[in-house]
């Protein structure tokens, strides 16, 4: 019998928005749309984050949450409902602990916690240089994306440049500032990747995407966790670009 397919998924440790002063977190359906897809397809899948311990769901990203924002969202529903899914989250794993050699692909969530965390997330940041260094699957999604703006590659120049990519979109961050009536986040994911030389792309905001170059795969955003799952399976599984 051929050996399990290993995943790990790493999720933002709660933090405090610098902008609104707000609890932030990871993105809910961020986590579970692509977990649930690789646990149907067989593979085992470990949880993690920067500090280890307990996470906490952004609360948009709540389908139990009163602003009613993800309501409809049903398989977030059904996890949050599962006691051991929520056992994996008031106790994940730190990622220092963990080793690229142990799995077979990196899945990076994204939430509004990233965006304040992962730039001091260094031990994240040499983790997923391993993974991809080493060709295996490196992914990350929506918010998450902003991990890749804090890499570079072994001859100084940014991780990004040059690269295909895609994650959380001006047209995005504009619709989020427009429905609370003030600026979210800190900076923008689209405009720094440009920066930096990235090859960045995007649907019309709030549509599924995702994109793979190489070894590199990245989602647009929270509606994107299914085709990031999908181009991860099909690469692991041996599917080409």
């Amino acid at each position: 019998m051929s050996k399990m397919r290993t995943i790990l998924m790493v999720v933002a440790n709660p933090s405090v928005s610098t902008t609104t002063g707000w609890p932030v977190g990871f993105w809910a359906s961020e986590l579970i749309h692509p977990y649930d897809a690789f646990v149907r397809q067989g593979y085992e899948v470990t949880v993690a984050s920067p500090n280890g311990g307990k996470v906490e769901l952004d609360a948009y990203s709540d389908p139990r949450d009163a602003s009613g924002y993800s309501k409809d969202d049903t398989l977030s529903v059904d996890y949050l409902k599962r006691e051991e899914f929520v056992a994996l989250l008031e106790n994940t794993a730190r990622v220092s602990d963990l080793r690229a050699t142990d799995f077979d692909a990196i899945v990076v969530v994204g939430g509004q916690s990233p965006m304040f965390t992962f730039k001091d997330a260094v031990g994240l940041h040499a983790l997923f240089m391993d993974f991809f260094k080493s060709g295996k699957t490196s992914a990350a999604l929506c918010h998450g994306t902003s991990l890749l703006l804090y890499l570079t590659n072994s001859d100084g120049t940014p991780f990004v440049k040059g690269r295909k990519m895609t994650g959380f979109a001006n047209s995005e961050e504009d619709f989020a500032d427009k429905a609370v009536g003030r600026k979210l986040m800190p900076f923008r994911i689209e405009d720094e990747a440009k920066k930096m030389g990235a090859q960045f792309t995007t649907k019309p905001a709030f549509q599924p995407y995702a994109v793979r170059d190489g070894n590199l795969i990245t989602g647009q955003q929270q509606h994107s966790g299914g085709e990031v799952a999908k181009l991860v399976i099909s690469a692991l599984e041996g599917g080409v670009e």
